[in-house]
């Protein structure tokens, strides 16, 4: 892999800076496709992102972003819920961590680790 120029090094701070600094969804929005990682992440945890912006990072193919997501205040119980993984051979960090935010707002499992129907 070839080493970054300063040039993209100051750019991937400035896009730091501007996910870090976004102050609604259409500022969060061009960052749903930014090639760093890290930079979707940190977007995903900035504390003005709502439940409609935090629904579409939920879709990144990155668990890390996935993650934040979860943890931000405003993610809507509908995300937690679609980021729950209904085969048990894939279930991984992604899934626990959506369990327990879902178990934080009262949502009782099954034996089968899915909510309850009840």
């Amino acid at each position: 892999m070839a080493k970054k120029t300063p040039e993209q090094k100051a750019a991937e701070q400035r896009r730091y800076t501007a996910a870090c600094g976004a102050a609604n969804a259409a500022e969060l929005e061009p960052f749903l496709t930014d090639p760093n990682q890290a930079i979707r992440a940190t977007a995903a945890m900035n504390p003005d992102a709502d439940a409609g912006i935090l629904d579409r990072f939920a879709n990144d193919r990155f668990w890390g972003v996935r993650v934040e997501v979860i943890r931000n205040a405003n993610v809507g119980k509908h995300t937690l819920l679609r980021l729950l993984e209904a085969d048990v051979r894939k279930r991984g960090v992604v899934h626990h961590e959506a369990r327990a935010k879902l178990e934080q707002l009262g949502v009782a499992f099954g034996e089968d680790g899915m909510p309850s129907r009840a």
